[in-house]
């Protein structure tokens, strides 16, 4: 391939990669803002199944057999549960529900004869539950920190997180020679990611002028959060690929490859943000 037909590929595929994120981050504003809650709920609900699903394509096509379309249906009742339990629709008493119906895929298993190494499948059914589906559903906690719905902090949690993949995945193009951590993401620079943090700490600082439903000092610390930990999502993705023998996760976004790919970082940086909120709370509400 020529030096020319390079450089146009290359742009080919920025200009994909520009119009599928644009389109899609507008596209998930609308529906944040003007559809509220049950907009917040059909459309994450939809994230955690393709995510999730994508993730047991990708294990199955590795020779592994989990249980796909169980382990994704308890990811539903699992999201669907902290949503209704965020809008007070119902109690706490309901999450049992999950435990037990998660000790079905045993059964399911015991009675797949002459399968190998089953116990391996089910570990795997349940990585793809905690991995994917706790996360995902996680952001209900995100979404009703204020006491109602309020689409403020989930709309500047996504801005920061684009910021700091679209900083870094610049940054990186142009200035990256030093590698992060080359034995698992050998693209992966320290200049992109320096530049992903400085365009994430921007936008957080525009976030908080806007969006007042928490002070400004949190947001800078939800940034600081999606810096490091989404940094380590992104690797701990590519330590996964790497693991399957694949290098996309997926083709379902044009110019981002597969839902795990766009939302890898989304995954390891929720669970740390609803902790730091929920210690906010306590100490300085």
């Amino acid at each position: 391939m020529t030096s020319t037909s390079t450089k146009n590929k290359k742009f080919s595929d920025l200009a994909i990669r520009l119009v599928t994120g644009i389109l899609g981050s507008a596209f998930m504003i609308f529906v944040l803002v003007y559809f509220k809650d049950w907009g917040f709920f059909c459309s994450f609900l939809f994230l955690t199944v393709m995510t999730q699903l994508e993730f047991y394509k990708l294990i199955k096509a590795s020779g592994r057999t989990p249980v796909r379309n169980y382990g994704a249906f308890l990811g539903v009742l699992t999201f669907s549960l902290v949503f209704l339990f965020e809008k007070q629709i119902v109690g706490f008493d309901w999450f049992y529900a999950v435990f037990a119906l998660s000790s079905l895929i045993y059964f399911i298993k015991l009675y797949k004869i002459g399968e190998e190494k089953p116990f391996v499948n089910i570990a795997f059914t349940f990585l793809g539950l905690f991995y994917v589906a706790v996360p995902i559903s996680l952001l209900n906690v995100i979404a009703f920190h204020a006491g109602s719905y309020s689409y403020e902090l989930v709309i500047g949690l996504f801005l920061i997180l684009w910021a700091s993949d679209t900083g870094a995945y610049f940054a990186g193009t142009a200035f990256g020679k030093r590698k992060l951590f080359e034995s698992v993401s050998p693209k992966k620079s320290w200049e992109g990611s320096i530049g992903g943090g400085i365009l994430s700490l921007a936008f957080a600082l525009g976030v908080s002028h806007w969006f007042k439903v928490i002070p400004s000092w949190q947001w800078v610390i939800i940034s600081f959060i999606v810096i490091v930990a989404g940094n380590y999502g992104d690797l701990v993705e590519s330590l996964f690929k790497r693991s399957m023998d694949i290098k996309d996760s997926g083709r379902k976004l044009p110019g981002h490859g597969g839902f795990l790919d766009r939302f890898d970082g989304l995954l390891l940086s929720v669970p740390f943000i609803v902790v730091f909120l929920r210690m906010c709370s306590i100490f300085w509400d």
